[in-house]
């Protein structure tokens, strides 16, 4: 399964061809029995050859991911001929100056300039399969919208309507967003109020019940993302036990269908990447119309109008809040709140009657479960599902090792490839922790690679952006990571000695203190794959993603 593996570093057009193939050869293996006039019907789509089809429906039914659809190895060989740069540039510059204009040119016309201008340059003029090819490849709504205009492009390529509810059945629609919560939390040291934190949440269309959510100091991201994702995919066993809740909460597994605003963290390419690998489809909201996540909105609202009822709580507005002292009256940790949440949701939201369903969501979802066919789907690994929707980088793996955030990260894993690898590898990160990084070999398999210096201690992206900021202003152009640590050590020290002094100090000291209250299902699925050099090392603040 190397091509499997190595899903991630696959091209665009291969990863487009899996994509196509998983469409067609998904309902294959659902079926008892895959007939030859399913086979002929699926053939005849895909324009492959009999023994292929079957091979695809047994390499999916042995491992049911998109990736195991990517075509083999391919490659023009060493004598075939190709465009020349200069063609291709022609070729491009074509196509947006003549044909992706509202006038609609023909294929002719794009063909006519195209020889021109090789003529004119002393070029090979490419065959028109070729030039047809390159407009093919065009992404279809761009290609509409140059042509025709973008309220055609929205006409064709938007949603005409919103599904109706009532026939969906659990994990077949899932929305999730973001909202800061109504009340101000104080430290674990001192109790004294440190801010507003952030929440985000993922719903259960049919059901109204909710998969998960993971509550932070920091603004979203896409580790919040993954967090929450993690969570609502996954039997919530554990992580109420670690807690030391008794409340039911038995909703899990993998959506069939996200549905996303525009927000930057729903579309990073680990995210999509990540979604597609795992057979999730995304739909993103469509500007302007706020009805397409009003199922989230509804439950941010229900979720909020309970919090009002907490001390320190900020209200909605500054109208329903008039003189109430949210600060003074604050007393929920982070911890707390992230306990009370998931009292809230299993022991209150989802035992209560809702209003659209006219019962509770927990038995909207045994009911949708009893009328569900498939069986519900989670991922193989949870760990390697978590760092599979972390952010990512490309990085050469040099003779010192790996060079990230000015840091140099080395394990003796990466020898072999040390100074003889040409093209970048696929590296993961949490920024919450900077003390490791996660190399995915060829196998896909991931390895925690720690810092090259292990005595230096663990920092947060945040925490290094702000000692970079510092050392800039300083005036220290060429800075080493020996300068990074120095800077951030000192920067704790100044928040420790002032922590009492104002509320963003304290919630800076809270950020280094506290990361392990955002979930610890994700401490586990990150510590399952670390080195036994760094196994002791806890984890950082979450960085302020923008």
């Amino acid at each position: 399964m190397a091509v499997a593996s190595q899903w991630q570093s696959a091209s665009d057009e291969d990863w487009a061809l899996a994509l196509a193939r998983e469409a067609v050869i998904r309902p294959l293996t659902d079926q008892p029995e895959v007939t030859e006039g399913l086979v002929v019907t699926a053939r005849a789509e895909l324009g492959i050859s009999r023994s292929l089809v079957y091979r695809l429906v047994a390499k999916f039914r042995k491992r049911p991911q998109v990736s195991s659809l990517l075509p083999g190895k391919r490659g023009r060989k060493a004598s075939a001929r190709t465009l020349s740069v200069a063609a291709e540039a022609v070729v491009r510059d074509a196509i947006a100056n003549v044909y992706l204009q509202r006038e609609k040119p023909r294929l002719s016309d794009l063909l006519r300039e195209i020889q021109r201008q090789c003529q004119r340059k002393g070029l090979t003029m490419p065959n028109f399969r070729t030039v047809k090819r390159r407009v093919e490849a065009i992404d279809a709504k761009e290609h509409l919208r140059k042509r025709a205009g973008a309220k055609a492009a929205n006409d064709r390529f938007r949603p005409t309507r919103v599904l109706s509810t009532t026939d969906l059945l659990p994990l077949e629609r899932v929305q999730i967003d973001h909202t800061q919560v109504d009340v101000i939390v104080v430290d674990e040291g001192d109790r004294l109020p440190i801010g507003r934190p952030c929440l985000t949440l993922a719903i259960d269309v049919a059901s109204r019940a909710v998969l998960g959510f993971s509550v932070s100091l920091e603004r979203p991201s896409v580790v919040s993302v993954a967090l929450t994702l993690v969570q609502a995919v996954l039997p919530k066993d554990l992580w109420l036990a670690d807690r030391q809740l008794e409340v039911p909460w038995p909703m899990w597994g993998l959506p069939e269908l996200l549905q996303l605003d525009n927000a930057a963290e729903f579309h990073s390419r680990a995210l999509v990447r990540g979604a597609q690998e795992y057979g999730i489809r995304i739909d993103y909201r469509p500007p302007g119309t706020p009805h397409f996540g009003g199922h989230i909105e509804r439950l941010i609202g229900t979720t909020m109008g309970a919090v009002h009822l907490l001390p320190g709580t900020t209200f909605s507005n500054i109208a329903e809040k008039g003189a109430y002292p949210s600060e003074k009256t604050s007393a929920l940790t982070l911890v707390e709140l992230e306990r009370w949440l998931a009292l809230q949701v299993g022991g209150v939201y989802h035992q209560s009657v809702h209003a659209s369903l006219l019962k509770p969501p927990a038995a909207a979802w045994e009911d949708g479960l009893s009328r569900r066919r498939k069986t519900l789907r989670k991922p193989e690994d949870p760990q390697t599902f978590f760092l599979d929707f972390l952010p990512e980088e490309w990085r050469l793996i040099r003779r010192d090792g790996i060079q990230m955030f000015n840091i140099h990260y080395w394990d003796n894993v990466l020898s072999p490839l040390a100074g003889r690898s040409s093209k970048p590898v696929l590296i993961k990160y949490d920024p919450r922790n900077l003390s490791r990084v996660f190399y995915r070999d060829k196998d896909g398999g991931y390895w925690p690679i720690p810092y090259r210096n292990l005595g230096a201690p663990p920092i947060s992206l945040w925490e290094q952006r702000e000692a970079m900021k510092r050392l800039r202003t300083e005036g220290r152009r060429l800075v080493d990571e020996r300068l990074i640590f120095e800077t951030a050590l000192a920067q704790r020290k100044l928040v420790d000695s002032a922590r009492k002094s104002t509320t963003r100090k304290r919630r800076n000291k809270e950020r280094l203190q506290h990361v392990q209250a955002i979930s610890s299902d994700t401490q586990d699925a990150s510590d399952s794959v670390q080195s036994s050099e760094d196994s002791s090392l806890p984890p950082f603040g979450v960085e302020e993603w923008s």
